[in-house]
């Protein structure tokens, strides 16, 4: 049982505010999306249903729904929610669609994506996280949500290819390889840039005449690497 799940619930269902959860927190966390632009009202739901303080470290609870990173195991962090909700608003989700995610971390960002897309697959490199993830977002009722321990910049080709791609790690190229697992008329949303330098939000979009790119805001990640960890 995780914390702040009301005992006897039905199982597989979401509590849309848990016990225990700042629900003036929450409300300034929602305030705070709004006033920043997120305007997409499925989005903003899905922001809303999604508990965000499970995804979290214990110790960082009370931080949950400050908008700003917060760290997680094998040094890697659970962005801030207004960049989560930008860069889902950023993919434009519905809900006929496969979405595939590169780096799963802990499961926050499929979780989201799961209350917009048909389908969703998560890449992690990282076995501690992947499994986490994995049990958190069972656990949560997350069905559509299959979360896979792999090469991230392999993608998913067997279930290729996808309307939506995200990647939630920096890369200093575009990766060919999702390039390629992307449909026609798909959309991938990744950071781009130097890992110790400036970096930007970057959308492609995917046509008969090739790949269209812009640059949205400038953000920060940690870089997005090759292969599984061996250790971790």
């Amino acid at each position: 049982m995780l914390p702040g799940r009301v005992g006897g619930e039905e199982e597989g269902v979401v509590p849309k505010q848990p016990v225990g959860d700042d629900s003036v927190g929450r409300m300034q966390f929602m305030l705070t999306l709004r006033r920043r632009g997120i305007g997409d009202a499925a989005v903003l739901r899905a922001m809303d249903e999604v508990p965000r303080e499970y995804f979290v470290e214990t110790q960082f609870f009370d931080a949950a729904y400050t908008d700003r990173a917060l760290p997680i195991a094998c040094g890697q962090t659970i962005s801030q929610p207004y960049v989560v909700a930008y860069m889902t608003e950023q993919l434009g989700v519905r809900s006929h669609h496969r979405v595939l995610e590169v780096g799963t971390g802990s499961g926050y960002q499929a979780a989201i994506l799961s209350r917009l897309a048909g389908e969703v697959i998560t890449i992690e490199r990282f076995r501690t996280l992947a499994e986490a993830a994995r049990t958190r977002l069972e656990t949560l009722g997350y069905r559509n949500v299959e979360v896979r321990l792999g090469d991230g910049l392999a993608g998913a080709p067997d279930h290729g290819p996808f309307d939506r791609i995200v990647i939630t790690a920096a890369t200093e190229t575009v990766p060919q390889s999702l390039v390629e697992q992307l449909a026609p008329d798909g959309v991938m949303v990744l950071p781009l840039g130097p890992h110790a330098g400036p970096q930007n939000l970057v959308r492609l979009t995917k046509s008969g005449n090739g790949i269209r790119q812009e640059e949205l805001i400038a953000v920060r990640f940690v870089p997005l690497l090759a292969g599984q960890a061996r250790e971790l």
